[in-house]
């Protein structure tokens, strides 16, 4: 008998239609476009306007897009998983939610938290979960509204992210498609320089913490860019060595869009041709859990059954790694 693996059957993705174009951000802070597009490469973000709805809306929306285009019965769906910084609130878990509203009344769910490695961790989770052989289909989902925790007088943080959401399938394969291997890693030093300092149990929401601005996102961004570029790199390249890949065998890079200097110095020490590297982030900027997904959905038609694609991210924590998939079908 061939041995089990877990490999991706169907994806989806949403993104709000409100755009946030660098020339809007021009009138909000003091940026402007050339300066935006140079150092990260994002022209423009997706954000949800509606204050009533959270991340949970993203990912029912990228959910129900899978489900439609792959005719999948949600009800035979097993397991959901969600992916996300941005829960819709504490200790009530977004994907239980989520499961419920999209129709998956026989699946269990939760939240898995690792800021922008959220989604890659999750592969690796809906991977062991389906090749134990005890679960058949396991819908990851990436989403995250990360509007709701920006500052838009930071130009630091404002210019790069923005709202989506991605999901993915993943079922038994006996054709050795699927994922091959991984490397995951995390260094708490990163707990310092990528952060919401209030909201949680060391400092507890309060009047003071509001009115210090401790509920967003900050970070030191020559740091974290530091700590990326290099762990980033460092893990796709062992990865391939580790599965005497070669540039020429690997297919798709699909990389974290965080930054496109990040993106392209991982490229350049995997030695992959720029033909071969997936880049969006010029429409959505950083949508954190929701990037890698995001990208299975906008190329989908460009993969084939059997393709390597290698898969990196790098977030808060820190928190990084790599994963090797080989695709497992062809788009209809």
């Amino acid at each position: 008998m061939s041995k089990l693996t877990a490999a991706i059957t169907a994806v989806g993705g949403y993104v709000p239609d409100f755009v946030l174009s660098n020339k809007v951000l021009e009138t909000m802070v003091d940026t402007n476009d050339e300066w935006i597009t140079t150092r990260t490469g994002i022209k423009e973000r997706r954000i949800l306007k509606d204050k009533d709805k959270g991340t949970s809306f993203l990912a029912i929306k990228a959910a129900e897009d899978l489900i439609q285009k792959s005719g999948v019965n949600p009800a035979e769906i097993d397991m959901v998983l969600l992916a996300t910084t941005t829960p819709d609130m504490p200790v009530a878990a977004t994907a239980v939610y989520v499961a419920t509203q999209i129709g998956a009344v026989n699946a269990f769910a939760y939240d898995l938290q690792a800021a922008c490695s959220s989604f890659l961790y999750g592969m690796s989770t809906a991977a062991a979960y389906v090749q134990s052989g005890r679960y058949k289909k396991v819908l990851l989902i990436g989403a995250d509204k990360m509007s709701s925790i920006i500052d838009y007088t930071d130009r630091a943080t404002c210019i790069i992210f923005g709202d989506g959401a991605g999901a993915a399938l993943f079922e038994p394969n006996e054709e050795g498609l699927g994922l091959q291997d991984e490397v995951l890693r995390s260094d708490g030093i990163g707990r310092e320089f990528l952060k919401i300092e209030a909201g949680g149990s060391l400092l507890p929401p309060s009047h003071e913490t509001i009115d210090n601005g401790q509920h967003y996102v900050h970070q030191d961004g020559k740091t974290v860019f530091k700590y990326a570029v290099s762990n980033m790199a460092d893990v796709s390249e062992r990865i391939m060595q580790r599965n005497d890949l070669g540039h020429d065998d690997v297919n798709w890079l699909i990389a974290h869009q965080a930054n496109r200097r990040i993106i392209d110095a991982t490229a350049s020490r995997m030695n992959l041709d720029e033909s071969k590297v997936l880049i969006n982030i010029e429409k959505y900027g950083n949508t954190t859990s929701a990037t890698l997904p995001l990208l299975l959905n906008d190329f989908e038609h460009l993969f084939k059954k059997g393709d390597n694609l290698i898969f990196a991210s790098f977030g808060g924590g820190f928190t990084w790694g790599s994963i090797y998939l080989k695709w497992a079908y062809d788009k209809k």
